[in-house]
């Protein structure tokens, strides 16, 4: 049975010891709470669900629950539920599933020029195999513009994937307005909503998208577990082929720990969600507070912290003029600070961020961004360790670099001190 200890009294057993994490958007610990409902079924309920023995009946009977739990998370009907082994997953299942299967109906797919790599990769697979992808401009902010959006739809289009909000820079999508849009249309909306889940309200019943990923881990439940929401009457052909579970949609055993981990996961994150995203949004707006105010030629990126299309509670992404993300990150890991300079899925690249490019900063600007971002285990004395380094690291940095005492160039990016 799962403990109904909050999670700050377990806080201090979790995380590296004296380390301040603040990469929450790349990774998430599992709370202890999920652990502790996961464990039974590693050793006592582990049957198989596809087995037609009494053991196998109770790992259906837990798998079902599982189900029904994930899909009340987001107003779901259990039907509707499909688990996969991560959200990359959920999106291949989602638009390369939708386009195999809807191929006659058209070949024109719309996605935004700030969405995951997972979607950016599977786009450019979908137009080797002759569909074309329209990508999606965005603003200063990193928003999509739906009247826009409305001015790219063809006769064609069969697929709109808006992620609900980056996982870079934070800014929020205006999910619904794109929905309202595409009503009426038989275009079907899928949105990556991993960088939102647990931090903004997620209803399908009041948003209503077609399809939606969901990671597991980014409510802190277990890695290698995924969720793709697909709405009745949405037909998708299957990228797994095997032995048919799931409906047919994602073959082989389901892992039944971990789908009770994020059920655990969902139960709690929906109980405590309010009073955390507060909590956390405090910590966050302190940090932004501090770092404008005592690091010269620091900005914000994404939108102001009040900006009315709203920005992740638990993001800080900056940028500091003449000064090397990576350089920072390493600098700072030698302080015991964990940060990212943005997506951990491309971080092993040397290319800017594509999401910084789109929003019209220059590679030596994008280059130059460092990101924060808290969550359940983050204390308010981070900000102190923070700012304790930060500023000296910077400083250091700015003293090698030839570049500082020239005047930045380039468009202004939200949030800061005014134009860079």
């Amino acid at each position: 049975m799962m403990s109904s200890a909050k999670a700050t009294d377990a806080g201090a057993a979790v995380g590296p010891a004296g380390v301040v994490y603040a990469d929450y958007q790349s990774s998430k610990p599992v709370d202890p709470r999920v652990v502790e409902a996961m464990l039974p079924y590693f050793t006592q309920n582990f049957g198989n669900a596809a087995s037609l023995h009494g053991v196998g009946d109770a790992a259906t009977a837990a798998l079902e629950e599982a189900r029904a739990r994930v899909a009340r998370f987001i107003g779901a009907e259990p039907a509707e539920i499909v688990f996969t082994s991560g959200a990359t997953e959920a999106n291949n299942l989602a638009l390369i599933g939708y386009a195999m299967r809807n191929r006659r109906k058209g070949d024109h797919i719309i996605i935004t020029e700030a969405e995951h790599i997972s979607i950016l990769n599977i786009a450019k697979y979908l137009e080797k195999n002759g569909f074309r992808i329209t990508r999606l401009p965005i603003d200063l902010y990193g928003r999509v513009s739906p009247k826009k959006l409305r001015a790219r739809i063809t006769d064609e289009t069969i697929l709109v994937s808006v992620g609900w909000a980056s996982n870079e820079i934070g800014t929020i999508q205006p999910i619904a307005e794109i929905a309202e849009t595409l009503a009426g249309t038989g275009i079907v909306f899928h949105s990556d909503a991993v960088a939102a889940e647990g931090l903004v309200p997620i209803d399908v019943r009041e948003t209503p998208v077609g399809m939606l990923s969901l990671s597991s881990n980014d409510i802190y439940g277990p890695r290698g577990l995924g969720v793709l929401y697909l709405r009745k009457g949405v037909a998708l052909a299957p990228v797994l082929l095997g032995g048919g579970q799931e409906r047919g949609l994602r073959s082989g055993t389901e892992d039944v720990a971990s789908i009770a981990g994020m059920a655990a996961a969902a139960d709690i994150m929906a109980a405590e969600m309010p009073a955390e995203t507060a909590r956390i949004k405090a910590i966050r707006d302190r940090l932004v507070a501090r770092v404008l105010a005592e690091i010269p030629d620091a900005h914000l990126n994404g939108a102001p912290l009040d900006h009315p299309g709203g920005r992740l509670p638990n993001n800080a992404h900056f940028r500091f003029a003449a000064v090397e993300g990576e350089a920072m990150v390493l600098s700072l890991r030698d302080a015991a600070i964990a940060a990212s300079t943005g997506s951990a899925c491309s971080s092993k690249t040397l290319e800017p961020s594509h999401t910084l490019i789109s929003c019209g900063l220059l590679h030596e600007e994008a280059h130059g961004s460092l990101e924060f971002t808290f969550g359940r285990f983050s204390k308010e004395e981070d900000v102190d360790r923070i700012m304790a380094a930060l500023p000296g690291v910077v400083a250091r940095l700015r003293e090698l670099s030839p570049l500082y005492n020239k005047p930045p160039v380039g468009k202004a990016l939200g949030g800061g001190k005014g134009p860079a």
